[in-house]
């Protein structure tokens, strides 16, 4: 009896040492790291602006009236004297006709006039006449000539009217803004549409309050399109506002583009790079931006170390910048760091590290 219990509770134990897992070893994580390297870092200041029209002007009609005809639409390229728009001129015809009949009478008033007192001259010297009714002549005699002129200027009025009703270009340009349309009346000094002169094409920017030391007047600059962003372009700082935007505390700088070609467009974006002469070159530690992390207010990295295990390290950043963000203190070139899927490591996890290319 007591040999089958034994046997029962050996029997036991094995089986329950079957049912036991076998623990397993776990793999290590792949993740996507790069080795560390350094890289010049220009301290001259780079701002993004936008290219504007230097002379923008507004074109109106001089004078009321209908507009029947708009000649050009937005983006049309004009020239200087071009016709833009037409008011309707037919008011301005009716009353060129009643100026020039005002003229005709003035000029028949005086025409009489100048007779008579020719005549009352003559009287006077054959003693006909007395002093004071030749002076009464001539005084109707100027007179009439006064209205006369008045009517002739009147009439000169009544002509510049009937051109106010073409409206034409004062620049070479292209058409920016439109206002009006056919059928619309307008008044006098409406806003018809805007011409911007494409050649004296310029960069506006704002400038921080913080770094307005940085620019200075006539200073050359260097300038690219984000359109093309290996051509570059010579600039120089043609005007700097003497106030700061009440709203944004940024001062308002103006870059003329001296060799703007057909490729600068009114409005594409442009990078302005300014040659400062505080500015100095040094060389930063670059990273992908992917492998920043933050923990408690404080950024990190992942650094792997010679087992392949991962310890965060805390580090000081500097400008974030297209290709990355740079490393200010808490790095050292030629270390490796993880640059993918930093939120989801822990401290001192085993991972299998897969290359990545140098940054550039």
């Amino acid at each position: 009896m007591r040999h089958s219990s034994l046997l029962f509770l050996a029997l036991s134990a094995l089986l329950v040492a079957c049912d036991k897992p076998v623990e397993t070893k776990s793999l290590p994580r792949p993740a996507l790291v790069m080795t560390v390297t350094a890289t010049a870092q220009d301290e001259a200041m780079s701002l993004v602006g936008e290219v504007k029209a230097r002379y923008e002007s507004a074109q109106s009609f001089r004078i009321a009236g209908k507009i029947t005809h708009r000649l050009v639409d937005v983006g049309a390229s004009v020239r200087k004297g071009q016709v833009i728009a037409r008011l309707d001129p037919v008011d301005t015809q009716l009353n060129k006709e009643a100026s020039d009949s005002q003229v005709s009478s003035a000029q028949a008033s005086y025409n009489l006039a100048l007779a008579e007192v020719n005549r009352q001259r003559q009287l006077f010297v054959k003693k006909f006449i007395s002093a004071s009714a030749l002076d009464l002549k001539e005084s109707e005699l100027k007179v009439a000539s006064a209205r006369l002129a008045q009517a002739e200027a009147q009439a000169q009025l009544a002509v510049k009217q009937s051109e106010y009703t073409t409206l034409t270009a004062d620049r070479d340009g292209v058409v920016s803004f439109i206002q009006a349309e056919p059928g619309q009346v307008i008044k006098a000094g409406d806003l018809i549409v805007r011409i911007a002169d494409t050649q004296s094409a310029e960069v506006m920017l704002a400038v921080p309050e913080s770094r307005l030391a940085e620019v200075s007047l006539h200073a050359p600059v260097l300038l690219k399109m984000w359109s093309d962003r290996q051509k570059h372009y010579n600039g120089v700082v043609r005007e700097i506002a003497p106030a700061a935007d009440p709203t944004t505390r940024t001062f308002e700088v103006r870059i003329s583009i001296l060799n703007a070609d057909n490729a600068v467009k009114l409005g594409m974006t442009a990078k302005v790079k300014f040659h400062s002469v505080n500015a100095i070159n040094t060389s930063y530690l670059l990273i992908p931006s992917a492998a920043l992390t933050a923990n408690n207010g404080q950024n990190q990295v992942w650094v792997v170390d010679a087992e392949n295990h991962v310890q965060a390290r805390n580090v000081e950043t500097g400008a974030f910048r297209e290709d990355g963000v740079l490393v200010h203190k808490g790095l050292t070139q030629g270390e490796t760091i993880v640059i993918a899927g930093v939120h989801t490591l822990n401290q001192n996890q085993l991972i299998r590290p897969i290359t990545e290319a140098p940054h550039e």
